[in-house]
This record gives C-alpha cells, structure tokens and sequence, in this order.
C-alpha cells in the first residue's frame, strides 16, 4: 500500500469509527447502569434513520439551496434524534422496568431485549416496506479538501463533526453534571446510590434517552451516506457492540476507543484481503485484543465505570 492510498483509506475508515463510536456508546451506557446489553438498541438506530428520512421527505425542494442543505440537515439531524431518544425511553418503559420492578432475573432482561429488537425490526419492515429507501438529495457530496491527497467530503466530514460533538458533550455531561453524577454512582453501587438520594429510574430512563438520541443520529448519518432499511442496524449495530467490548465495555471513553480501532481495521482490510473478509477481520482483532486484555483496551472492573 502507498502512502498515497493509506490516507485514501484512512479518511473514511475515521469517519466509519466515529459512526461505530456513538452508537456503542448507547450500549455501553445501559451496561453502565443496568448491567444489561440492550440489544434492541440496533433498532433504535434503524428507527432514528427512519424518522430522518421521514422528515426530509417532506420537507426537501427539488433544488435546494446552500441554506436550506443547512436546515434540512439539522430537521434531520433533530427528527432522527427525537425518534431515537423516543424508542429508547418506549423500551425502558415497556421492556425493562417492569422486569426491574418485579427483580427479575438478568436472562429475562436479556430475552425481553431479544423480543423488544425483533419487534420493532418486523414493525419497521411492515409500517416502510422492505426495500432500502435514498434519502432525498439535500445536498451534493463534493469534495471539501484533501488530506495529503486524500478528499474528504461533506457527509465524511458531516459525520466525523457531528459525532465528535456529540461524545464530547456526552463526556461533559456524565463527569460535570448532576445526572453525570447519578449515572455514575449507579455505575458503581445500585444500592447505595439509592439510599444517597439518586431517583434510580429518573436516572435510568434519561440514561437510555442520551443513548437512544445519539443512536437515532447515528442511524440518520449512516442513512445519508447509504440508504435507509429495515435491516440496516444489524452489521452496525453488531460491530458497535463489539466496539463497546473491545474498548471496556461500561467504559464511555472505551467504547470511542473502540469504534475508532474497529473502523479502521475495517476500512484497511478491504485493500489488504478483500471485502468479504471485512466484519471478521474487526472480530478477529476483538478476540486477539480480549484475550491479552479480558476488561477491553480500556476497562476496568466491567460494569462498574460510566
């Protein structure tokens, strides 16, 4: 591989990683709180991309100009988070405080995530159809700039901006807030973060909502660079699951760490061994850098960190 082509690869493999990076986020929050993988929370990024695609198509000229690419983009960018914050505090509601409510075991909150995620995959395929959908053209992905050669263009760059913005609030939010705080202490003791005053499902529920809008934005962004399907969160959502545990799953920081690593290694194994080996070059990394380290790059005891 030239120089020339590393930065050609480079450039989309960090925009690929910054997309893995908020949506293990989602997962490595609920980790965080409830010791529980949410696995409907691939759904909650189809659905985000969806609620998008919805509010562009009724909103998108034929020609748009410079300034309205700018509004629609935000109208999409606030639908799919609107929509994917909603999902999240939907199945938190249905699916997984009554079980909490009642002390049910961790298995069923993992066969109620099972059931929530394929739920809402078939409601997404009967309510759109089963065929991928374009998101309308809001704007021309030119090229911007290049880096040494590489261009990078707009969705690239709307992807890598927009994802970073978002990790950094949330890195603000959780260690300089009060709800920081609380999801913190419930991170770390359930318990006693209730006899200290933390409201558990206030926390809880606003914990899903944070990781069910930065899902929901995620599955807009992805949909702008692809299509929009009701299948479309299953190779994403699987290899951001995979991110949150190779960064330390329960690890905010971990889990950007891990989405970075695994989307790099994704985009550089299609010049090296081809396209069909894509997703298992990323599990193979996962297994090899578990088994030197079982907490993850950056773990520490799992579960017990926000």
């Amino acid at each position: 591989m030239s120089l020339h082509e590393f930065w050609d690869y480079l450039i989309p493999g960090i925009a690929l990683g910054a997309l893995y990076s908020v949506i293990a986020i989602g997962y490595t929050l609920v980790y965080g709180v409830l010791q529980l993988i949410n696995f409907a929370h691939s759904e909650v990024f189809m659905l985000g991309g969806f609620g998008g695609l919805i509010v562009l198509r009724q909103l998108t000229p034929a020609h748009p100009s410079a300034t309205a690419s700018v509004l629609l983009v935000a109208a999409g960018l606030l639908a799919s988070a609107l929509v994917g914050g909603a999902t999240a505090y939907g199945l938190e509601k249905v699916a997984y405080r009554p079980l909490r409510r009642r002390g049910a075991p961790k298995l069923i909150f993992l066969i109620s995530a099972i059931g929530a995620s394929f739920f809402l995959y078939n409601l997404a395929g009967k309510l759109f159809g089963r065929d991928p959908l374009p998101m309308p053209e809001i704007y021309r992905n030119e090229v911007l700039f290049t880096v040494f050669g590489a261009r990078v263009t707009i969705t690239q760059l709307l992807l890598v901006v927009c994802a970073v913005a978002m990790m950094a609030a949330l890195d603000l939010l959780v260690n300089r807030t009060r709800l920081g705080a609380g999801i913190r202490a419930l991170a770390q003791d359930p318990e006693t973060a209730g006899l200290m005053g933390v409201d558990t499902d206030r926390v809880i529920s606003r914990t899903f909502v944070i990781g069910g809008l930065m899902g929901g934005v995620a599955g807009f962004l992805f949909g702008l660079n692809t299509q929009v399907s009701f299948t479309m969160g299953f190779n994403p959502g699987t290899t951001a699951f995979a991110a949150a545990v190779l960064g330390g799953v329960g690890s905010i920081r971990g889990a950007m760490v891990g989405g970075l690593l695994l989307g790099l290694v994704e985009t550089f194994n299609v010049p090296l061994f081809g396209e069909e080996w894509r997703y298992v070059a990323a599990f193979v990394v996962l297994v090899g850098v578990l088994m030197l380290r079982p907490t993850g790059i950056l773990g520490v005891r799992i579960g017990r960190t926000a």
